[in-house]
């Protein structure tokens, strides 16, 4: 079964120098039909204005997932990272007992636009850590690349949390396929362009929510970006 979740039903918050939608519940944003789906907590979609951020602030116990589509993130923690995050860069950070940091935004003249996203953790408490690697076009076009797993597959970040996440370019009608284990779920967000999920038509900002299903099918892509979740039921 899939449910699709339009870009214009998701939460919105304006702050000035952050323009945040919500996929799910978050801060000021409470909708109880949405509160995460399967181990998949938050899929923020951010626009920070230039010179602006986020100032020191704390997590624990989730996998925080930062990928950036424009513009470089600033990020720095208590861990000693002092790194900035770039278009195709993917980082991981794993809050687990505790763990402070910020992300700003320090070009003068350009928005940064970029996904944070939130994973339930398998263990809690665990020592925080960090990761970033960098995936190249050229890897994600035409294809599901995996950026995130539990076992660091194919030169994916580690999480601890049990999931994969892909993503993938799809232009000029390229399309392509990921076997589903019908007792998980799925999540596939497009991020941008148009896209075809098993049948549905999505545009920008568009979500199809995915459980019971064997097979995930992407087709007639044009200028898309998307991401997509294989979850714990």
């Amino acid at each position: 079964m899939l449910t699709l979740r339009k870009s214009s039903d998701r939460g919105f918050a304006d702050h000035g120098w952050l323009k945040s939608f919500h996929s799910f519940s978050f801060a000021g944003y409470y909708d109880p039909k949405h509160m995460g789906w399967g181990n998949l907590r938050v899929i923020n979609e951010d626009r920070i204005a230039p010179g602006t951020g986020f100032g020191t602030h704390g997590h624990r116990d989730m996998e925080i997932i930062s990928y950036v589509v424009s513009g470089n993130l600033a990020h720095k923690d208590s861990m000693g990272n002092v790194k900035g995050i770039p278009p195709g860069d993917v980082q991981r950070m794993s809050a687990g007992s505790g763990v402070q940091h910020s992300e700003f935004n320090h070009a003068p003249n350009e928005t940064t636009h970029f996904f944070q996203i939130w994973i339930e953790p398998s263990a809690r408490g665990i020592a925080p850590g960090y990761e970033q690697k960098t995936f190249t076009t050229a890897e994600k076009q035409g294809t599901l690349r995996l950026l995130a797993s539990s076992d660091a597959a194919d030169g994916s970040v580690k999480i601890n949390a049990d999931a994969r996440l892909y993503s993938g370019l799809f232009d000029a009608g390229q399309s392509a396929s990921l076997p589903l284990d019908p007792a998980r779920k799925a999540y596939v967000h497009l991020m941008r362009g148009s896209l075809q999920v098993n049948g549905q038509d999505l545009c920008a900002g568009d979500a199809a929510l995915i459980e019971g299903e064997g097979m995930l099918s992407l087709q007639l892509g044009t200028g898309a970006e998307v991401l997509v979740f294989d979850l714990a039921p």
